[in-house]
C-alpha cells in the first residue's frame, strides 16, 4: 500500500470518479490464517511487489512526507509507548523521527516483497506481512500513520478500518494519514506507475465524519500538494485531552 500520481518520486493518484466495488472472497495468507480480502487488495499486494524497488533506487524524494511526520509529532505528549506505520513499505525515513520521541516501532504492509527489504533495511522494526483490514492491534498506540497507503483500501472497507485505527490510539494518541481531497466519496485505477492501482476516498466531509465518531478531534487539515487532490490529516484521541 502507498504515494501521489504526479510526480516520480510519489507512489499514488487520489481517486477521481466513482466506481462498483468488487465482492468481498476469503483467502488463508501463508501464515495460514484466514483474511477477508478483497480482489483490489490481492491487486494491490502484487503491485507493490512490483514497484517496491522504486522506494529504494535512489529516485525516490527522501523527504516525502518528513515535514508532516514532524508536524504530527509536536500534538504528541512526552513518553514512551508503540508507533505504528500502516502500508510501511520499504523506505525507512521516518523511523528515526520516531524513535527521538522515544516510540518502539511497528509496521504492517500488504506486500510480502515490501516486508521482506523493510526488515533487510531495519531489522530492529516489528514487522508483519498482513492486510491491514484483517490484522488485529495487540496494543496500543501512541502514533499511528498511514502515509499514502489507506486509500488503496476498498471503498466499503475504509469506515471500518479508519475506526479501528483511531480506537488503537492511546489516550491523547495521535492519527497521522492521507487521503483523496474529494468533496465526495469516489474511486479510480490508475496504471501511471505501469501498474494498474486502484484507490478510493470517503471524501473529506466522510473523513471527517469518521473522525467524529472514533471521539478524535481534527488537529491539521492541510492540501499540502494543491492543486493535487492530496489530503493530509492530523486527529488526536479527544480522551486524553480532556485527561
Amino acid at each position: 500500500m502507498r504515494g501521489l500520481v504526479a510526480s516520480e518520486t510519489s507512489r499514488h493518484s487520489p481517486p477521481e470518479s466513482p466506481a462498483p466495488r468488487p465482492a468481498l472472497r476469503t483467502w488463508r495468507d501463508e501464515r495460514h490464517l484466514m483474511h477477508p480480502k478483497s480482489q483490489q487488495h490481492a491487486a494491490i499486494a502484487s503491485a507493490y511487489d512490483q514497484l517496491a524497488d522504486r522506494w529504494r533506487d535512489g529516485t525516490f524524494n527522501p523527504d516525502d512526507g518528513v515535514e508532516q511526520f514532524r508536524r504530527a509529532l509536536r500534538f504528541l505528549g512526552e513518553g514512551e509507548g508503540w508507533a505504528l506505520n500502516v502500508g510501511c513499505g520499504c523506505n525507512t525515513r521516518f523511523n528515526a523521527l520516531l524513535r527521538a520521541r522515544e516510540l518502539r516501532l511497528e509496521g504492517v504492509d500488504i506486500s510480502q516483497r515490501m516486508i521482506a527489504m523493510a526488515r533487510r533495511a531495519d531489522p530492529a522494526v516489528l514487522l508483519q506481512h498482513a492486510d491491514v483490514c484483517a490484522w488485529r492491534a495487540q496494543r496500543g498506540y501512541r502514533f499511528i500513520a498511514a502515509w499514502d497507503s489507506i486509500w488503496h483500501v476498498d471503498l466499503g472497507q475504509q469506515r471500518a478500518l479508519m475506526l479501528k485505527l483511531m480506537q488503537a490510539l492511546e489516550p491523547g494518541g495521535v492519527f497521522l494519514f492521507t487521503a483523496g481531497g474529494l468533496d465526495a466519496e469516489g474511486s479510480h485505477v490508475d496504471s501511471s506507475m505501469g501498474v494498474e492501482v486502484s484507490y478510493s476516498t470517503l471524501g473529506v466531509p466522510g473523513l471527517l465524519a469518521v473522525v467524529k465518531q472514533a471521539g478524535c478531534v481534527c488537529r491539521h487539515l492541510e492540501f499540502d500538494q494543491y492543486p493535487l487532490k492530496h489530503l493530509v490529516v492530523i486527529v488526536q484521541r479527544s480522551a486524553a485531552i480532556a485527561a
